[in-house]
């Protein structure tokens, strides 16, 4: 199976060392594209390895859909499988890769994503939503599933996935212009063509992310911006049937049993998001300028 693994970044900073000698001790012979948004961190990417591609663009011009599909101008002819990961994923074995590409051997699959493992520095929030998230049994769903998992089907994530690439480019690829969630789209897609879409729990990175309020905040303003801008999927597959209660119920479960004086923390938080999430449903009565300063990703909007 020829597989092309490509990365966009931004200044990496100081877990791109780590992250590169996690993707290199991997299957040999993998081509690799790494796409720079113009990075300011003094990273050096003359030292990648020379067959590896690297490509720069300006910061300005980086989108979560369109830039990933200009990258798959860059793949070899006769790829089977793309695989997309972020910057601060790394790598947990040097069997995460091979792990994730056993999905395709079921013909039914379309594309595959990977476990996401707390970072060593992770909070206890950080922690929990990893494992709740991403638990540790592997799974594959169809369109039928909708019914008992609503929007939860189509969860995807680009931090570490892989896709069949002509099925991918037979869905018109990534979103043109979407503020995140380009691998959700995809994913759906995918579904509603009648393909599966696999969660490999043995394929494990190290990812997580200790955001402060500001930044749940902005995250999740633009999460709901997604859903307001793709009114589809929530028509097509409803919404995460009472999945955010169950969250914020196993959040403080698990709290209260590991680090009960998180407990304001998240109860907090979880206002926030829902608070946040609201408002960015709502994003079209809003002035741009607010929207810009409630967003995480603010060149989003021009």
């Amino acid at each position: 199976m020829s597989t092309c693994l490509i990365v966009p970044v931004f200044n990496p900073g100081l877990l791109w060392p780590m992250w590169l000698a996690a993707v290199q001790n991997q299957q040999p012979g993998m081509q690799v594209v790494i796409l720079d948004s113009a990075s300011t961190d003094g990273t050096v990417f003359s030292a990648l390895p020379a067959d590896w591609k690297y490509l720069r663009i300006e910061k300005a011009d980086f989108n979560h859909g369109d830039t990933r599909s200009q990258a798959l101008q860059h793949v070899q002819p006769g790829t089977d499988v793309v695989v997309f990961m972020t910057q601060d994923a790394i790598l947990a074995t040097p069997e995460s890769l091979n792990a994730l590409l056993s999905a395709f051997a079921d013909t039914a699959v379309a594309c595959a994503y990977g476990r996401q493992l707390p970072q060593f520095d992770a909070t206890p929030l950080a922690e929990h939503a990893r494992y709740f998230n991403y638990p540790a049994i592997s799974r594959t769903v169809s369109i039928a599933d909708k019914a008992q998992l609503g929007l939860k089907t189509c969860f995807f994530s680009n931090s570490f996935a892989a896709y069949r690439l002509a099925e991918l480019l037979e869905v018109g690829s990534f979103p043109s212009n979407v503020i995140l969630g380009e691998d959700m789209s995809v994913a759906a897609r995918l579904l509603m063509k009648g393909r599966r879409v696999a969660y490999v729990a043995e394929a494990c990175v190290y990812h997580s992310h200790n955001y402060t309020f500001a930044q749940e905040f902005r995250r999740y303003f633009d999460t709901g911006v997604f859903h307001a801008r793709a009114p589809w999927l929530l028509q097509t597959f409803g919404h995460a049937k009472g999945e955010g209660v169950r969250f914020v119920r196993s959040e403080l479960s698990y709290l209260w049993r590991e680090a009960p004086s998180w407990l304001p923390v998240a109860l907090v938080a979880n206002f926030v998001k829902w608070l946040a999430y609201k408002l960015g449903l709502i994003e079209a009565y809003l002035p741009l300028n607010l929207k810009r300063r409630c967003s995480m990703h603010k060149e989003y909007w021009g």
